[in-house]
C-alpha cells in the first residue's frame, strides 16, 4: 500500500490543514457532527484533501459512499444508484469529482434527488464550480473552499510518517519535500515513497533527481510561492520593470505554471491599471490564451512581454475601488427600489438615442457615488468623454 493511502485520514481530526473549516466550532465541522450537512461543493488545489474529506463525511454519517467523476459519469449510473436506494432507510453519499465538468443534462438528473434529499451530493473541483453550476444547483447547496496545506502542517505530517516508517532523511531533504510539494500532501508522500524505493538514505540530491522543480503551487527555493507572486505584483504596481521581470523569472524557474502567472497578471490589469490603460486587460487576456496553447519554454517570452507592458502602464485602481464601494454599500443595507422609468416595462423611459445620445433622467432612487476617476492615463480621456456626452 502506498504511503498516501496508508496515511489517508479517516477522521476529521486526522485531516491535515483546513482549520478554517474543520476546527471545533467551525461551520462545516458543526454541520457534519450534527449530521445536518446539505449538498456541498468543495474546491481547492490538488492534494488538499477534498476526496478524503468526502470519505470522512460518509464515515461520520454512516452513509453508503459512491465515488464518481464528472468526466466519465453516465446518467444511467446515477439513476441506478438512486433506484437502488429508493425505499431504503439510509441515503447514499454521492461524491462527484471534477464537478465543474457536469453537463446541464447531468445536473438536471441530480436536481430532483437534491430537492427531496434522497441522496447527499458532494462535489469537488480544483476550480471554483460556482459559474459552471446552474442556479438551481447553487440554490440547493453550499460552497466551501479548501486551501493549500501550509508548510507547518506538512512538516508535522512528514515527521510523523518518517518516525513510524523509520526512514532516514536529512533535514534539508525534509525541507525540500515540503517546499517543493506546494501544499499537496499526496505529492509529498509520493515523492518520499519513490525516494525510499531507491534506497534507505534520503538526501536532498536524491529528491532533486526525482523532482528537479517544485510543483505548480510553489517554488523550489526558500521563498514561498505566495511571497514570490506577491513580490512580482507589487513590483509591477510600483512600475519597477527590472524587479518585475526578476520575480517573474524566479517564478518561472521555480516551476510555476504559465497559466497561474498569466491569471494573476489578468487580475492586476484590472485591479491596478484599469481604465488608465484599458489595453492592458486585452493584452493580459491574450497572453493567458497564448500560454495555454504553447506552454514552456516559449511561454516565458509572452509573460515577459506582458510584465514589462504592465509595469510601464499608468496605474489606477478606480474600477477596483468603485465595485468594492458599491458592494460595501449594498451589504450595509443600501437596497433601494429601481426607478419606474428604467424597469423592464419602460414606463416613462426616455430613450437617450432620441435625444442626441443623452438625456437627464433618474437611474437610482437614491443618489450614491462610488466611482472616482484617478485622472491618470486614459481615464482622463474617459472623463472628457462623459463631460461631452452630458454637455457639462
Amino acid at each position: 500500500m502506498s504511503l498516501a493511502l496508508k496515511y489517508r485520514p479517516t477522521t476529521l481530526d486526522e485531516i491535515v490543514g483546513q482549520e478554517h473549516l474543520l476546527e471545533q466550532g467551525q461551520v462545516l465541522r458543526t454541520l457534519i457532527e450534527k449530521k445536518s450537512l446539505l449538498h456541498s461543493f468543495f474546491y481547492g488545489p490538488p492534494g488538499c484533501g477534498k476526496t478524503t474529506l468526502a470519505r470522512v463525511i460518509a464515515k461520520e454519517l454512516q452513509a453508503p459512499f459512491f465515488e464518481l467523476n464528472a468526466t466519465t459519469l453516465k446518467v444511467e449510473d446515477l439513476r441506478k444508484i438512486f433506484k437502488s436506494y429508493a425505499n431504503a432507510l439510509e441515503k447514499p453519499l454521492i461524491f462527484i469529482d471534477e464537478v465543474h465538468r457536469l453537463s446541464k443534462n447531468q445536473q438536471e438528473v441530480l436536481l430532483p434527488f437534491m430537492e427531496n434529499n434522497s441522496a447527499l451530493i458532494i462535489g469537488a473541483s480544483t476550480e471554483n464550480p460556482y459559474y459552471s453550476l446552474t442556479s438551481a444547483m447553487r440554490s440547493r447547496s453550499h460552497l466551501f473552499e479548501l486551501k493549500h496545506v501550509n508548510n507547518s502542517a506538512l512538516h508535522q505530517q512528514l515527521d510523523k510518517i518518517v518516525e513510524k516508517e523509520v526512514i532516514h532523511i536529512a533535514q534539508d531533504a525534509k525541507d525540500f519535500l515540503v517546499s517543493s510539494s506546494s501544499g499537496d500532501v499526496r505529492a509529498m508522500l509520493n515523492l518520499l515513497e519513490t525516494a525510499v524505493t531507491l534506497g534507505s538514505e534520503i538526501s536532498l540530491e536524491k529528491l532533486k533527481s526525482i523532482r528537479p522543480h517544485a510543483l505548480q503551487a510553489g517554488s523550489s527555493e526558500a521563498d514561498s510561492h505566495y511571497d514570490l507572486a506577491s513580490a512580482m505584483i507589487k513590483s509591477i504596481r510600483g512600475s519597477d520593470i527590472d524587479a518585475s521581470v526578476y520575480y517573474l523569472a524566479r517564478l518561472v524557474n521555480g516551476g510555476e505554471p504559465a497559466e497561474f502567472i498569466a491569471r494573476r497578471l489578468c487580475i492586476l490589469a484590472s485591479e491596478d491599471i484599469g481604465n488608465a490603460n484599458p489595453h492592458a486587460l486585452n493584452l493580459a487576456s491574450s497572453t493567458l490564451n497564448i500560454v495555454k496553447m504553447i506552454g514552456y519554454p516559449e511561454a516565458r517570452i509572452s509573460l515577459s512581454q506582458l510584465v514589462i507592458y504592465l509595469a510601464s502602464s499608468p496605474k489606477s485602481n478606480s474600477a477596483y475601488m468603485a465595485i468594492n464601494s458599491a458592494l460595501q454599500a449594498i451589504q450595509a443595507g443600501e437596497i433601494h427600489p429601481i426607478p419606474a422609468n428604467i424597469k423592464h416595462d419602460k414606463v416613462n423611459y426616455l430613450y437617450p438615442h432620441n435625444f442626441n445620445g443623452w438625456v437627464e433622467q433618474s437611474y437610482m432612487s437614491k443618489n450614491m457615488k462610488f466611482y472616482e476617476s484617478s485622472k491618470i492615463g486614459f481615464e482622463k480621456t474617459l472623463d472628457e468623454w462623459i463631460k461631452k456626452i452630458k454637455n457639462t
